[in-house]
């Protein structure tokens, strides 16, 4: 196998810079960002706001960090100049210590929501744990981004002392399948090369974004037909996914992958607002 250069004719990031990236501060923020939409949603207290996000925020953190300390020898091999542990630019030392720091702090935040909301965080967290240790690598890939988006709008209304509609979970469920199906995308070729084959890559890249078009029109389908939305909301709402959806099935290029992710944001966006 021929590997793409890792050396030090790269520049390396600062300390800090390989800390952050190292992290996955993009999906990272999106949930956390998904998190506190939610909490405003239910319309929680300002102070169990800030808890819950603050708990997602840290539960992130470790999943991230975790990713990229488990899989460094994988992304050395495939080269990916995007991991700093791959490239020599970050301390695995640190990014452990954070890494354990993350973990306490996930704790401590998720029971002071309360024993119901906290064990049901620190379920998403350990669900997400074990796609990094080992799902990924298996048919049941998707499995963990079920239980872990699903599980997020439990804690947030268990947080506040109720149970979710059923909606809310069954539509987030299908929102983190979509998602894990599209983030695995770019990165297909690099996880072949290092034997992961989860779900997107037996799937195959002419596959998933159809897929993924499918699982995320029926998660728009789950949160309208629950929240019941006035009849002009749903007209719009249809039009514009099955829009988008057509695009990821005859477009091409990039247009797609584009089109699945506006679905995407279209079914965080009613999770939202159609509460």
């Amino acid at each position: 196998m021929t590997t793409r250069p890792v050396g030090p004719e790269l520049t390396s990031p600062s300390p800090v810079r390989a800390l952050v990236g190292a992290a996955h501060p993009g999906p990272a923020l999106a949930v956390t960002v998904l998190a506190g939409l939610l909490a405003v949603a239910q319309g929680l207290a300002p102070t169990t706001t800030v808890v819950l996000v603050a708990a997602v925020l840290a539960g992130q953190l470790s999943v991230g960090w975790s990713n990229d300390l488990v899989d460094r020898t994988r992304d050395r091999a495939a080269g990916r100049r995007d991991k700093p542990l791959a490239i020599g630019a970050g301390s695995v030392a640190v990014v452990r210590t954070a890494c354990g720091a993350a973990v306490v702090a996930c704790v401590v935040l998720s029971l002071a929501l309360g024993p119901a909301a906290g064990l049901v965080h620190l379920a998403c967290v350990a669900s997400a744990w074990a796609y990094n240790l080992w799902l990924k690598t298996t048919v049941w890939s998707w499995a963990p981004y079920a239980v872990s988006f699903g599980g997020l709008t439990a804690v947030v209304t268990l947080a506040d002392g109720e149970a979710p509609p059923w909606w809310w979970p069954v539509g987030a469920a299908l929102l983190g399948v979509g998602a894990h199906l599209l983030n695995v995308l770019p990165d297909l070729a690099d996880d072949a090369a290092t034997g992961v084959r989860g779900l997107p890559h037996r799937l195959g890249r002419q596959r998933i974004g159809p897929v993924a078009a499918v699982v995320l029109v029926t998660a728009s389908v789950v949160v309208l037909v629950g929240s019941g939305p006035p009849l002009v909301v749903t007209v719009a709402v249809v039009t514009v996914v099955l829009a988008l959806a057509a695009v990821v099935v005859v477009g091409t290029g990039r247009s797609p992958f584009a089109a699945a992710v506006g679905i995407a944001l279209v079914d965080a966006l009613l999770l939202v607002v159609a509460r």
